[in-house]
């Protein structure tokens, strides 16, 4: 079989990512740019912002990700591009590009789920065997699955609401801590060796279901209940920093429980996996993967994650699933859109 050389391009949200996989030489290069110092400035990511910052960083991106790879445009067997889920204009703005570089080319071109990417993340750095089960979680998503093959994954559990890196943005922009609140939060748990003070309720244990909108409002009340916190000026009353490690801690923990209950729930139901794994944002977290492989040891299955660099999102891992597409012959049309 022919190798494939995949151009990867990934724009779901803030990121602007682009990478070359190649079949039998794997990944090649891996260019980003981020743009979390602009929207700490916004304490979040404003659609629009990103959407623009994209425009201008897609081109040079593409052109670093080939000259890393020391190949040009006219090399590449595949472009695959993110087409869904994510922000609307930031997704248009990596779809239109590719297409049109597809179209010029005369390039094949694959649509790419952005979830799909996150969760063989783990294969860019590791073998990792089939089935096994897969936590994806970050500000936009937090999810699990039970994967089989490349390409072939069941969603068995999902968020109901907010995301685990939602939460922790929430929570921390609540306590007046800077964006993006995940290693904020786990640099404050940290301080009062992962303590939980408060006990914040952890959501249906029988369910593989996520729920983390009724933790940010618990920790919400508690505040309020305490006299930290004003709901009509919706202010913080404190600076306490005891009290802030505090609320980390235990909600950084809450997490970790949730977290550990859905796995070994998870492994209940299909005790056939033999592997667990952990993608997304959220997996730079170290106390979250110390919670997760404490399980897989429990069960005597192996743990992967990725690197920092291939948890958040990034241009490698639809690089990698682009490859893969493109060896199954799933090609997409001219026609793709961010709908379909």
């Amino acid at each position: 079989m022919k190798p494939y050389i995949t151009l990867g391009i990934e724009t779901s949200c803030d990121e602007t990512g682009a990478a070359i996989y190649h079949s039998t030489q794997g990944l090649l290069s891996n260019a980003l740019f981020s743009q979390i110092e602009l929207h700490k400035k916004l304490g979040g990511v404003i659609p629009e912002v990103a959407s623009r910052s994209q425009l201008e960083k897609i081109e040079p991106i593409v052109t670093s990700a080939l000259e890393g790879a020391n190949i040009t445009l006219s090399q590449v067997d595949v472009i695959a591009v993110t087409h869904k889920p994510g922000l609307p204009g930031s997704l248009l703005v990596g779809v239109c590009f590719a297409k049109a570089l597809a179209w010029a080319q005369q390039k094949k071109l694959i649509g790419i789920n952005h979830m799909e990417g996150h969760i063989f993340s783990s294969f860019l750095e590791n073998d990792v065997p089939f089935p096994h089960l897969c936590l994806t979680a970050s500000g936009g998503h937090t999810a699990l699955f039970l994967v089989k093959d490349f390409g072939d994954y069941e969603l068995i559990g999902h968020t109901e609401d907010d995301a685990a890196g939602e939460a922790f943005d929430k929570i921390a922009k609540l306590l007046n801590l800077p964006y993006p609140g995940g290693p904020e939060i786990e640099k404050r748990a940290q301080k009062v060796d992962f303590i939980d003070p408060f006990n914040y309720p952890r959501h249906n244990p029988k369910s593989l279901d996520f729920s983390f909108s009724g933790l940010k409002t618990a920790v919400l009340y508690d505040l309020v209940k305490r006299k930290q916190y004003d709901m009509k000026t919706k202010q913080l009353l404190s600076d306490d920093q005891e009290l802030k490690n505090n609320v980390a801690s235990s909600l950084l923990v809450c997490i970790g429980d949730i977290f550990a209950q859905k796995m070994a729930l998870a492994l209940k139901k299909y005790p056939e996996v033999k592997a667990i794994t952990f993608v997304g944002g959220v997996a730079c977290n170290k106390y979250l993967r110390k919670r997760l492989n404490t399980i897989a040891e429990s069960h005597h299955l192996p743990f992967f994650f990725p690197s920092p660099q291939f948890c958040t999102d990034n241009g490698a891992m639809i690089a990698f699933v682009g490859n893969y597409k493109a060896a199954q012959e799933k090609f997409s049309d001219l026609d793709l859109d961010i709908l379909k």
